[in-house]
């Protein structure tokens, strides 16, 4: 694959909603968007742990293991379904917590099917002369996106929103990460 190909092909993966994309816009809406740096190395640790082993194990290995990759979509649904409950419950009722820390990030970025997508099919192997200017890319853009997703929570709070303005974005968030949540049981259910 062509490097601009490649690119633009990491940028328009990385940009479609998906649960680690609404948790950076939710914390920007929470804490603005230095909260949202501070979440960024998380971003990255969780891709680099499921990245990592994917490109060095590599898609031969695991067609073996077709199972492990529908039970990863399951759990990553399961951790889905979780998030989208903390954001949907308000804050003051017993037992929610809607803050977006770094460990939900981790996590939901470890457990992000675009995570796969990444290992598998973008990212080059490790041997490939191509593998570490793609690798940096890859990062980069990364950041890039977690930061305009972030801004894009900073700006839904613009303009005297307050506390209804975040519930709602907490709300929308909530429902799209239940519908990925179906959309990953499904896909393992039916691959």
């Amino acid at each position: 694959m062509h490097f601009t190909a490649f690119m633009f092909s990491v940028l328009a993966l990385l940009l479609a909603p998906g649960p680690t994309n609404t948790l950076m816009g939710v914390a920007g809406a929470q804490q603005g968007i230095r909260k949202v740096a501070r979440l960024l190395p998380a971003e990255l640790l969780g891709y680099l742990t499921t990245v990592l082993p994917l490109i060095y194990l590599g898609t031969a290995v695991l067609a073996q293991w077709s199972i492990a990759i529908a039970t990863l979509k399951i759990v990553a649904a399961i951790w889905v379904i979780t998030l989208a409950i903390k954001l949907w419950i308000p804050s003051g009722s017993a037992g929610a917590n809607a803050d977006v820390t770094r460990r939900r990030v981790y996590l939901t970025t470890t457990l992000n099917p675009k995570a796969l997508i990444f290992g598998l099919v973008l990212l080059p192997p490790l041997n490939e002369p191509s593998f570490f200017s793609r690798f940096l890319t890859f990062n980069i853009l990364v950041v890039i996106v977690a930061l305009i997703w972030g801004l894009g929570g900073v700006l839904s709070q613009m303009k005297g929103g307050g506390n209804l303005r975040l519930r709602f974005v907490q709300r929308l968030a909530s429902a799209w990460l239940g519908i990925v949540a179906v959309g990953l049981i499904l896909n393992a259910m039916h691959p």
